[in-house]
């Protein structure tokens, strides 16, 4: 690890090396001795911003953030092939080996649940306090029936706008564009205008490694995650587990309920009149969610 970059006794940041590529973290809240929090961004490719507002929680814990390879402060691949789960896996033991993070909770969002999951069950990891699961993707057949019925939902003009793109392969068109601005008001974030964190996200999305690995939109699945199915395996975790959605998140409350039901012993929480960025839009209740989980853990 880096020593560059220490801002303060409370905070730091700098860059750790994984495969001869520099990956950058930031922990704050180093001073305080409860169990690390440590933060998976979503995407594939969406930077950590987004997630900043948890820095609250670092009044308890060091709480860490860090950018996957090829988005945000981190280095990038020259070869796309190089954006797998298996290498984003062992990006993330690294980073725990690297920060001495022998004990620590784990809070993915979005694409960050696929990764915290996988990791879990693949590498059978020791120390793992809690997982944290917010806007869950975990059957990526369930994610597509989701967003397939929110887009019936949509006005009619704006549908058949979306099916004939896709049909076309035009996806980079800007009617298309426009059209899952529409999706994404609804289903990704419903404040208006969107919180500057989130925005700076969206600026900086490294959207080869979004399009690689997903496809070209929230709702049009053609990456190599295409496949990936955690549902029925989630009975074999045995830590203590919280779901969180929006009433209208992509990740359905039918599809988190499931997930859920799926965990023994597992809880969940719906934020209502929030959707995909819930941490945002219902900032106050979601934290104070957080807090309450790891209180006793």
């Amino acid at each position: 690890m880096s020593n560059e970059d220490v801002m303060s006794n409370t905070s730091k940041e700098g860059f750790i090396e994984i495969f001869k590529r520099k990956i950058w973290f930031r922990m704050d809240g180093s001073e305080y001795s409860g169990i690390p929090l440590l933060i998976l961004h979503g995407g594939p490719g969406v930077p950590h911003d987004y997630l900043t507002p948890l820095s609250i929680l670092a009044h308890e814990r060091p709480v860490i953030w860090y950018d996957q390879l090829g988005c945000g402060n981190s280095d990038k691949s020259e070869d796309i092939t190089h954006y797998t789960l298996d290498y984003f896996t062992q990006e993330l033991a690294a980073i725990r080996e690297a920060l001495g993070l022998n004990e620590v909770h784990i809070l993915g969002q979005s694409w960050g649940t696929m990764l915290a999951v996988n990791y879990v069950l693949s590498m059978k990891p020791k120390g793992i306090r809690s997982l944290i699961l917010s806007a869950p993707c975990l059957s990526v057949t369930r994610w597509h029936n989701d967003q397939r019925k929110y887009i019936n939902e949509l006005p009619k003009d704006v549908r058949e706008i979306i099916i004939r793109c896709e049909k076309e392969g035009s996806c980079d068109s800007s009617e298309y564009q426009e059209a899952m601005q529409v999706f994404y008001n609804k289903h990704v974030c419903r404040l208006d205008p969107w919180p500057p964190c989130l925005e700076r996200s969206m600026e900086k999305l490294a959207f080869d490694v979004y399009e690689h690995m997903w496809g070209p939109s929230e709702f049009t699945i053609t990456g190599t995650l295409k496949n990936y199915e955690r549902a029925n395996d989630l009975k074999n975790i045995t830590i203590p587990t919280l779901f969180t959605c929006g009433r209208y998140d992509e990740a359905s409350p039918e599809s988190t309920r499931y997930y859920q039901s799926m965990l023994p012993g597992s809880k969940m929480v719906i934020f209502e009149d929030a959707s995909h960025s819930h941490h945002l839009e219902q900032e106050t209740a979601y934290l104070n969610t957080i807090k309450d989980f790891l209180l006793p853990l």
